[in-house]
């Protein structure tokens, strides 16, 4: 029965076909003339409904003087204009040409598919607290965002997304546009004489002015809205590059470069994630900021092939991705997961780069101790990090830079072999040069290794370094515990240097506190100790003829005679535990004392750990250990400064923690 009236059907439609083509083609007809007719009352209703819908969310007036249809369906509107209540003018367009979808215009959501907008001024001002642009960053409501609800942002940023390519028009034609914003403390000008899309082309000029600084800019770029694909580059023919205005009086930075490009080549969103993928690069890139580095910095080419992917409480930088500085080429990745945990991971990978390549792509201003050096062989850097910050005791660090047929064939700016030699020290203080002397036998106060205590040398080992005659530079588990202990106090309360780190930053650089004289420091360290520039042993001696231990006293001759009056091969162990405990605070030193110069709480707990800790490890016998008595008799230059008053202190003391810098477990090298 069924096959039947299927075949009557099909029978039926075959003796009807043009009957009903005709009849399709006049009801076509028909709503092509009403619409034709009844187009401009559509327009107007639909000009009525935006004008509506604007000043119901916003305290404005808005008006559109004039629209109507210039052609079939060509849209004019001339003469528009945004005024907030009682304030001056926020926007006006002199008038806009659109073309646009009449079916759109009957869901009262216009699309245009070209628009030229001509003489478009945008003017923000605020003066005496009073503005005509807030209104529009006001929230809608005040109540509190219910916290125990996740936000997927992927999603959030894959909607964004695919609403501004959905609404962009296949010609756009900007003539004069210009954003101003003038207060009582800043004037912004931004001049666009005309900005043009045409074929998925964009072109445009830009001229930014921020108070007195002029930026002249020109941007090329393309747009492919069906693909997600957009690409735009921006660059100057300014022999100043383009300079980033405002941070420099917010931040104290500096920040230029000559030609920034932005890409976005691809968008997928699966399983609530959204993964995009694009490009970043730089050319003569500058920053300059008092924490980097002293002077400025500079990047020739830089370049970031990305694959980001955001989801439900995750966000990642995908391995995938490309990092190029110059000529090295690193592998990033980094996670960031929120829930049920704040846990960051970050892991960098460079592939394996030849020498002079990794030495010439270092940032310009960050190591300048090794410009001109000249090295064969290859270099590889791995670096892993993990921290759950609600269990940041879990905390992992990993970093290793490995050489292969490494050897250096011509040093730079600077030679790291002075060390081995009598060399000239600079001190400096606050910035400014204080002395130099020789460290070497022709200083009556430079100390050769094996005329100072052995209690001395144990004691600031146990202290500073357990392991510094066994690594290469670098005490992975004092600096990880750094880390964690910095992290848990929310600011920098802890260093993780060894003896190696601390002889790098006093002889070859500033002691400035800076990112660049850090990374610098560590490069050192890892050249010295990694191509045994200098034995372990010519280290510690000149390090204990630099340091400072007080006033203007420096080496430890000079703190063996200003607070003992005696010579380094003397000092007692009760003098070298006091010696070493002033290392990390030298100009402090007076703190240890009461006015009478017995030893406070603090430097008390002090001797008690550390000779404990070299009793253990047979620094020193059970005799030595068991008359240890935590005092020490003030001679010379430094009693006469801690020493002002002549009966027994009656006071209690404080009782401080001590924190020290060290592995309490780890074996260290006996010193005889």
């Amino acid at each position: 029965m069924k096959k039947l009236n299927k075949e009557a059907f099909k029978n039926f439609i075959k003796r009807n076909w043009k009957k009903w083509a005709i009849i399709s083609f006049s009801i076509f007809f028909i709503l092509a003339v009403a619409i034709y007719l009844f187009r401009a009352r559509i327009l107007q209703l639909v000009v009525k409904e935006v004008i509506t819908k604007v000043e119901a969310k916003y305290p404005v007036d808005f008006t559109i003087q004039k629209a109507f249809f210039s052609d079939m369906n060509t849209v004019r509107m001339d003469k528009i204009a945004v005024v907030p209540h009682g304030q001056d003018t926020l926007m006006q367009i002199g008038n806009i040409d659109a073309e646009i979808s009449v079916k759109s215009m009957f869901l009262l959501r216009p699309v245009f598919s070209e628009l030229i907008i001509e003489n478009a001024f945008l003017t923000a001002l605020k003066h005496n607290g009073q503005d005509n642009f807030s209104f529009l960053l006001k929230k809608k409501s005040n109540a509190p965002r219910d916290t125990t609800k996740s936000r997927n942002y992927g999603e959030l940023l894959n909607r964004l997304i695919e609403t501004a390519f959905e609404n962009v028009p296949d010609a756009v034609d900007f003539r004069n546009f210009r954003v101003i914003y003038d207060s009582d403390h800043r004037n912004i000008a931004i001049t666009m004489p005309e900005l043009k899309v045409e074929d998925g082309n964009i072109q445009t000029d830009i001229t930014i002015k921020i108070d007195s600084l002029v930026n002249q800019l020109r941007v090329k770029g393309f747009i492919d809205p069906d693909d997600y694909v957009i690409s735009a580059s921006l660059y100057t023919e300014d022999a100043a590059g383009i300079r980033v205005p405002y941070i420099k009086e917010k931040f104290k930075a500096k920040l230029s470069f000559d030609t920034l490009h932005v890409s976005l080549a691809n968008k997928r969103y699966e399983d609530e994630r959204l993964t995009i993928k694009g490009t970043a690069r730089v050319n003569n890139l500058e920053v300059n900021h008092p924490q980097l580095a002293e002077k400025d910095v500079r990047i020739n080419n830089g370049a970031l092939d990305y694959i980001i992917t955001l989801g439900q409480n995750y966000y990642s930088l995908d391995t995938l991705s490309k990092v190029r500085v110059n000529k090295m080429i690193l592998y990033p990745q980094a996670k960031f997961v929120t829930k049920p945990s704040k846990q960051i991971t970050l892991k960098l990978n460079s592939a394996q780069t030849e020498s002079n390549d990794f030495f010439q792509s270092l940032p310009e201003g960050m190591f300048e101790s090794f410009d001109g050096l000249k090295a064969q062989g290859y270099l590889t850097y791995n670096m892993n990090f993990f921290v759950d910050l609600a269990r940041v005791d879990s905390l992992k660090f990993e970093s290793d830079l490995q050489g292969k047929y490494f050897n250096i064939l011509q040093y730079g700016k600077t030679d790291f072999r002075k060390i081995n030699q009598p060399f000239e020290h600079t001190v400096y203080e606050y910035g400014k040069p204080l002395r130099t002397f020789t460290v070497g036998p022709t200083n009556p106060n430079f100390t050769p290794f094996e005329q100072i205590s052995p209690y001395l040398k144990n004691a600031i080992l146990t202290s500073e370094d357990p392991q510094f005659f066994r690594h290469k530079g670098f005490h992975k588990g004092a600096f990880r515990q750094s880390m964690i202990d910095n992290i848990k106090k929310s600011s920098f309360v802890r260093g993780g240097s060894t003896i190696s780190m601390q002889l790098v930053k006093n002889v070859f650089l500033t002691r400035n506190k800076t990112i660049a004289r850090k990374a610098e420091e560590i490069l050192i360290v890892w050249l010295m100790e990694n191509n045994r520039i200098s034995s372990k042993q010519r280290m510690y001696e000149v390090y204990l003829n630099i340091i400072e231990w007080g006033p203007n006293v420096y080496g430890v001759k000079e703190a063996s005679n200003f607070f003992f009056e005696k010579s380094p091969a003397n000092l007692t162990l009760e003098e070298s535990l006091y010696l070493a405990s002033i290392i990390p605070s030298p100009k402090k030193y007076r703190y240890s004392f009461d006015a009478y110069g017995n030893l406070r709480n603090r430097p008390r707990y002090y001797f008690r750990l550390i000779s404990g800790i070299m009793h253990r490890k047979g620094l020193i016998s059970d005799y030595d250990y068991s008359t240890m008595y935590p005092h020490v008799n003030l001679r010379g230059r430094a009693r006469s400064l801690i020493v002002t008053a002549t009966a027994p202190d009656t006071t209690v003391a404080e009782s401080l923690p001590f924190n020290i810098d060290m592995d309490l477990e780890a074996p260290i090298d006996v010193l005889d």
